[in-house]
């Protein structure tokens, strides 16, 4: 088949590593796939040197950006356009809320058999004042009318697309998002070393987190929780894997609840040095305010490090609670504090949870069993009669 997969941006992310470990999946397969992508990155780094040897074409749109822009979406939509009439895709496959609003308009105007749309995350949600949140459904189900079929990498993505009226249920699958498990074994070396560089003793207890230093993403929950939680325990160190546009104010505010001496900040790291960066912790915490599927998560508890998360969108179906780690009534700080105390306090349940969190999520997670997928759904999308 020829494929194409349009994504907004190649930053450091989860939806980024997914896009591309797809395309290079389909790609071993023989099919011919294309990944086009707007060119902005930022603090969050860039996959582009991942794609380029993922064995697929690249091609870069300039005019695609995160940013709503009329002139420069319309510019977008009508190269998309172009590209497909070019390539003749018997696939096209969007990811992200503005390369799925455009690349799917394009994908119909360009007569593509068939279209498909991956929610990573809802793009409407309840962080964003009502006016947006609508006009983000509306799209979304207008654009649902000429999408073929969609892809959800959390059944919770699923319930919401449903209860928005965005398509009926059958028109959606689950398929996991994929990880290369064989880089995530836990190694005591790597553990101790890294311990050592950020000053942290054998008995000390390191709560990590996974994420960009941007708003939405749990670090306001987080920083209220952690005072609460080192009040109650002086063992408690924490380490933040990650950058972004509002690190200057959470570090004022580690320093303005005397906790900045007591959290290191790795800024941002490639995709490679997380398994050998997740040895460090004790505790990961995921206190996002949404996502589709926290794959932080997933990550640390394959490298047996139990996780604490509120209890929105696909969390649960991760955090299993009492069997992989802990859930948290979403936005309840005080319970984020409790949770982090307690598995701090207790070694045997901390390795209770990562055990049967790596034996979970290996046999869940690994992108082969995701492209597998993905290429058994195209097929049976190709076979059916076009709508």
């Amino acid at each position: 088949m020829r494929i194409c997969h349009v994504i907004t941006r190649l930053i450091i992310g989860g939806a980024q590593e997914n896009t591309v470990l797809t395309c290079r999946g389909l790609a071993e397969r023989g099919h011919d796939v294309t990944l086009i992508a707007g060119e902005e990155t930022g603090p969050e780094g860039s996959l582009w040197d991942k794609a380029e040897e993922a064995g697929c074409e690249l091609i870069r749109l300039p005019a695609m950006g995160r940013a709503v822009s009329p002139v420069q979406d319309l510019l977008a939509r009508r190269e998309l356009r172009r590209t497909f009439r070019r390539l003749r895709p018997d696939v096209v496959h969007t990811h992200s809320s503005k390369a799925g609003i455009l690349g799917r308009s394009a994908a119909r105007a360009a007569n593509v058999p068939v279209i498909v749309h991956t929610i990573h995350g809802m793009s409407f949600n309840r962080t964003q004042p009502r006016l947006v949140r609508g006009m983000y459904r509306f799209l979304e189900q207008r654009a649902a009318s000429y999408t073929t079929h969609f892809v959800a990498v959390a059944d919770a993505m699923i319930e919401q697309a449903v209860a928005a009226g965005i398509a009926p249920r059958e028109r959606f699958s689950t398929i996991r998002s994929g990880i290369e498990t064989e880089r995530f074994t836990p190694r005591p070396d790597e553990r101790a070393r890294h311990r050592r560089a950020w000053g942290v003793a054998d008995d000390e207890i390191v709560v990590g987190t996974i994420a960009r230093l941007f708003e939405n993403k749990g670090y306001e929950e987080t920083l209220a929780a952690m005072p609460l939680a080192a009040a109650r325990s002086q063992r408690l160190r924490f380490v933040w894997i990650g950058d972004g546009a509002h690190r200057p104010r959470y570090e004022a505010e580690l320093r303005t609840n005397g906790l900045r001496q007591r959290t290191h900040l790795l800024g941002l790291v490639q995709p490679e040095q997380i398994p050998s960066l997740l040895n460090g912790l004790d505790v990961l915490v995921h206190a996002s305010r949404w996502e589709g599927l926290p794959r932080a998560v997933v990550q640390a508890l394959l490298m047996q490090v139990p996780a604490v998360s509120f209890d929105n969108d696909g969390a649960p179906e991760v955090v299993i609670h009492g069997e992989t780690g802990l859930l948290v009534r979403y936005d309840d700080v005080a319970g984020l504090a409790d949770a982090i105390v307690q598995l701090a306090m207790d070694p045997s349940l901390r390795k209770r949870l990562g055990e049967c969190g790596r034996t979970r999520c290996l046999s869940m997670f690994d992108w082969r069993t995701m492209v597998q997928e993905l290429h058994r759904l195209y097929n049976r999308l190709m076979d059916q009669p076009r709508r």
